[in-house]
């Protein structure tokens, strides 16, 4: 008898002196279960609890103690009836009063999930679920899903024999923890449901679903199983990924992290990110699902998970690259701007958690996005150069080749993830970008405090060098720079072009590219691909602006490092048809953006001093590198005639260029560029009409515009410091610079440094005549040069000589601060030359002229 009963004595056992709701409740159970819930009887157990609330937690304990009974007894039919008359109640019934009936139904759930039986638990998740949509007046204090969190999970995880049954039991337990999502985000008393232990549940239920259903699409199975017929609502895979939407689309900012901590966790468990399919398509519903304003913080999550993984298999750090990079660019779809620097707290507060119009990356810097790849790629790089050392020493040399592959894929990915990023920013953080990645490219003599080239040694520093070129063209495709002073600053321009000067025509290549992105804002390199005697320049409609100043004062202060840079580029013997067909957009596209009258003297006068050089050949040119430098100057000045449209200078180039049709073919890029063209022994200087004359040229261009008489000053580039910077033929004149100074300080060694007298150089030291004629000569050159030649040109000529000191005096340096000598006093053999052991400073013995 139950304690409600004991108030009316020894009569409480009639069932007319039972209490009320008791008796409308046990009036709804019929006899045979089968005939289901009595619906007149359960209208007046409705009527009885909406006109008195107060009963409703009474009701609600009695009921479930009847469903406790059934449920042990096995008497399914009632539990039916119970939770149908559960449901009904909780649907008609909103008052204050419906909270303890809440604690009675939601016990009443909980008895039913914990049922081994299918049914069971279908119904009790079905019921959950109908109390989810309903949305109370006032929030709960007390009431916790930590249960249902749990159970739900579980039922998620099933792997119940019958393939049907499994499947029922896994759509409903996806179906109570949408329910269990939708009663506890929106209140802010349940924030708890977003502490790792509940999202540690949750998320990895949800993408257990989805995987499997991944696994049998590969396997070549239907997602579901044969005959269940299956909706689209009763698939667990899209039922899991319409709930796991749901989940991101309703995390704040400070819950972001726990929402994707157990995405990347269960990546890493289930091995998924090689193959990484599943992981893209997890990460694409997560960007698409999330606010705006919140993809940065996925974004980093990933890069905080990359560096977790810096000792993981190649293709595993390939797969999350990849990921990072489909992130990226789903961000950048919407980003017109980011934030470069959160300064104090990571966490913001917004009014509204409605998505912004655009988005807007906050909380790390980009810098700091960009400091990680690159990070990742020079250790990409440690790896595949070690694998290399190994397979030198090793015999399983196709395992290592493998990992290698790998490396590279892992290399690409990152770079096409830095280009992507990096060419979606804005373009004032663009240049940042720019910046600091060129700062990262090793050059050599030069201080590279993030990259160690001594480690990686010249293969390891090539590669590099490739792969941060690379990326940095994919930053700078796009790129438009109102002026040049601000697109190509000094601390950018001096190392690009000194690894321009490397004796590597690949990197040579794609410096020219990345000058190609910045310089041409006009798009139109695209009509000017190929190098070839263009007919009719107009045809192309090439789109230009007049010149502004500060472009103006850009090629005043950096147009002479500009030619230098072509000049000596068009002379290296590695270069390719390629490297001329750059060569030739380069000065095409400085023709189009930066060339006054006064640029336009200039490029004439460098495209003749390449003509002078391919014909004088003091630097021992093979024949193909003169025959492409001559084709080069021809396809540039009949592009640069028809551009400033002048008539006389048409005229001139088109003749040469006729006559080489017919006498010299291979000097024309339409010939010398093809395979297997016959290329003459030598080149006649006699023959004037086959070149491009400084005279003829000159008079074409007389005239109110162009000052002509710069034209009779042959160009000439300066050495810088640029040369030492990218050790062209350095590491010789070291060599030699230390034999000399160690042999200058052995005194045995002396007599052997005497220079050897002959007749000939008595009959030198004796004749005299002409020395005065061309001193005399040698004084009017120079005046005329600095009366005539540019301010820019004869301040390099000036910085030259100083530079030219300083890197000597540093050499010199270098070569007496060594090292202490070995103990076993052994000589060295290095480059060739032998090398006595090394003394400290103060033990040297100099020549009495330098010490006093």
């Amino acid at each position: 008898m139950d304690s409600e009963s004991n108030g009316f004595g020894v009569c409480g056992c009639c069932g007319p002196l039972r209490p009320r709701y008791k008796r409308l409740v046990d009036n709804i159970f019929p006899e045979d279960p089968k005939d289901g819930l009595s619906k007149s009887d359960m209208e007046k157990l409705t009527f009885y609890a909406v006109s008195a609330p107060e009963k409703l937690d009474r009701i609600g304990a009695y009921l479930a103690d009847r469903l406790s009974r059934d449920v042990v007894r096995h008497r399914y039919g009632y539990v039916v009836i119970a939770m149908e008359a559960l449901d009904q109640l909780l649907m008609a019934c909103h008052s204050q009063s419906i909270k303890p009936f809440v604690e009675s139904f939601l016990h009443m759930v909980a008895k039913l999930l914990e049922s081994r039986e299918p049914d069971l638990q279908v119904l009790g998740t079905n019921s959950f679920v109908k109390f989810a949509n309903i949305e109370e007046d006032t929030p709960s204090y007390h009431r916790r899903y930590d249960f249902f969190v749990s159970q739900f999970s579980a039922m998620c995880h099933s792997t119940h024999e019958d393939p049907e049954t499994r499947t029922r039991i896994r759509v409903a337990g996806i179906k109570g923890l949408q329910g269990v999502v939708r009663k506890t985000v929106n209140d802010e008393l349940q924030a708890i449901i977003w502490e790792p232990q509940h999202m540690d549940k949750l998320i990895p239920s949800m993408l257990f679903n989805m995987q499997d259903a991944d696994d049998l699409d590969r396997a070549g199975h239907p997602s579901t199983p044969s005959g269940s017929g299956q909706d689209g609502e009763e698939n667990p895979a899209a039922l899991a990924e319409n709930c796991f939407r749901e989940l991101l689309g309703r995390a704040a900012y400070g819950n972001m992290k726990n929402a994707v901590r157990p995405v990347l966790v269960h990546l890493d468990n289930h091995h998924l990110w090689d193959p990484n399919e599943f992981a893209v398509s997890c990460f694409r519903i997560i960007m698409f699902s999330i606010q705006a304003q919140h993809s940065h913080h996925v974004i980093q999550q990933v890069l905080t998970h990359l560096d977790g993984n810096n000792k993981s298999t190649p293709r595993v750090r390939a797969g999350i690259v990849q990921v990072l990079l489909e992130t990226v660019a789903i961000a950048a779809k919407g980003s017109v701007g980011m934030i470069p620097e959160c300064k104090g707290s990571d966490v913001f507060t917004f009014e509204s958690e409605s998505p912004t119009p655009h988005n807007l990356w906050l909380g790390p810097t980009v810098l700091e996005v960009f400091n990680t790849l690159l990070k990742h790629l020079r250790m990409s790089v440690d790896f595949e150069l070690g694998d290399s050392s190994r397979r030198n020493s090793s015999s399983s040399a196709s395992s290592v080749r493998g990992r290698e592959s790998d490396e590279r894929i892992v290399q690409n990915a990152i770079i096409q993830t830095i280009g992507f990023f990096g060419g979606n920013l804005p373009d004032y953080q663009r240049a940042e970008v720019m910046m600091f990645i060129m700062g990262k490219v090793p050059v050599y003599g030069t201080p590279c405090h993030t990259l160690d080239t001594v480690k990686i040694g010249h293969q390891g520093t090539k590669r590099i060098q490739t792969m941060l070129l690379s990326s940095l063209i994919m930053v700078t495709s796009g790129f438009k720079s109102k002026s040049m002073s601000s697109a190509l600053p000094p601390p950018f321009l001096d190392p690009l072009f000194s690894i321009s000067l490397m004796e590597d025509s690949e990197l040579r290549q794609l410096v020219l590219e990345i000058l190609h992105n910045i310089i041409d804002r006009h798009d139109n390199r695209a009509k000017l691909r190929g190098i070839r005697i263009i007919p009719n320049v107009a045809a192309l409609k090439i789109k230009r602006e007049k010149i502004s100043k500060q472009d103006v004062a850009f090629m005043k202060k950096h147009g002479q490092q500009l030619y230098r840079h072509v000049y000596l580029g068009c002379k290296e013997e590695d270069n390719v048809h390629k490297n001329f067909e750059l060569l030739f957009t380069t000065l095409a596209v400085l023709t189009i953006e930066l060339a006054n009258e006064e640029v336009v003297i200039d490029l004439i006068r460098l495209s003749v001093a390449l003509q002078e050089m391919a014909l004088n050949n003091e630097e021992n040119m093979p024949m193909s590198i003169r025959c492409g430098i001559m084709a080069l100057v021809a396809a540039y000045l009949n592009f640069l005639s028809q551009m400033i449209a002048n008539p006389p200078f048409c005229q001139h180039v088109s003749k040469v260029i006729e006559l080489r049709n017919m006498d010299a073919p291979y000097l024309l890029p339409e010939h010398i560029f093809r395979d297997k063209c016959p290329l003459p022994q030598s080149l006649d200087k006699d023959d004037r009409q086959l070149y491009f004359q400084t005279a003829d040229m000159a008079e074409c261009l007389a005239g109110p515009g162009y000052n002509v008489e710069r034209l009779s000053i042959p160009y000439i580039p300066q050495v810088t410091d640029e040369d030492r910077l990218t050790r062209r033929k350095s590491f010789v004149d070291t060599i030699s610079l230390q034999v000399d100074i160690m042999s200058s300080s052995l005194p045995d060694k002396q007599s052997e440094l005497a220079e050897e007298i002959t007749f000939e150089t008595l009959k030198k030291a004796i004749d005299t005549t002409g020395l005065e004629e061309q001193e005399r000569e040698k004084r009017r050159q120079v005046m005329e040069k600095f009366q005539k030649a540019p301010f820019e040109e004869i301040a390099a000529h000036c910085e030259s000589k100083a530079n030219m000191l300083h890197d000597r005096l540093a050499q010199i340096f270098e070569l007496t601060i060594r090292p202490p000598p070995s103990p076993s006093g052994v000589v060295s053999i290095s480059a060739g030359h032998t090398q006595h052991p090394s003394v400290p400073v103060y033990e040297m013995k100099f020549p009495d002229l330098c010490v006093y």
